[in-house]
C-alpha cells in the first residue's frame, strides 16, 4: 500500500479561523487527500516551502501576512508558482452581487500574477470545493 500513499495529493489549508481549518482538513482527509494546515500567512509560507503541497486553499483575511500578500509571493516564486491556489473566503463586493468575482479579478491584476485557479465563497459549498480541487489536481 506504500504505492497508494505515494499517489495521494497533499493540500495546504491556510485559514485563521480554527473551525474552518478543522472543517476543511476533515473534508479533504475524508476524500483521501493528505492535508497540512497553517493559521496565518507567515506560517503558511513556511509550510508551503517545506511541505511542497500539490494545491493550496487560501483565506484572504489573516494576521501576520494577508492572503493577498501570500498569494502574490507564491505566484512570484519560481519554485511554487505552479501550485494551484483556491481562494476560500467570505470577502466579496456588493457590486458583483456577493460572488467574489471583483476580488478574483483584482488579485490577477496586480504585479503580473495570474488570477486564482479557483474561488470558493464562504459559507463553503462542499461539492463545489471538492469538484474544484479534484479538477485542479487532475491537470
Amino acid at each position: 500500500m506504500a504505492n497508494a500513499q505515494a499517489k495521494k495529493k497533499k493540500i495546504l489549508v491556510l485559514d485563521d479561523e480554527p473551525d474552518v481549518v478543522t472543517y476543511l482538513v476533515s473534508l479533504l482527509e475524508d476524500n483521501d487527500y493528505i492535508v497540512v494546515s497553517a493559521m496565518d500567512g507567515k506560517e503558511g509560507m513556511a509550510k508551503a516551502k517545506s511541505e511542497k503541497p500539490d494545491l493550496i486553499t487560501l483565506d484572504i483575511s489573516m494576521p501576520e501576512k494577508s492572503g493577498v500578500r501570500f498569494y502574490r509571493e507564491v505566484k512570484s516564486d519560481p519554485e511554487m508558482k505552479r501550485i494551484p491556489i483556491v481562494i476560500v473566503t467570505g470577502v466579496s463586493s456588493t457590486q458583483d452581487g456577493g460572488t467574489g468575482k471583483d476580488f478574483e479579478r483584482f488579485l490577477g491584476t496586480r504585479k503580473q500574477v495570474p488570477p486564482p485557479d479557483g474561488f470558493i465563497m464562504k459559507p463553503i459549498d462542499e461539492s463545489e470545493l471538492l469538484g474544484t480541487v479534484k479538477k485542479l489536481l487532475a491537470i
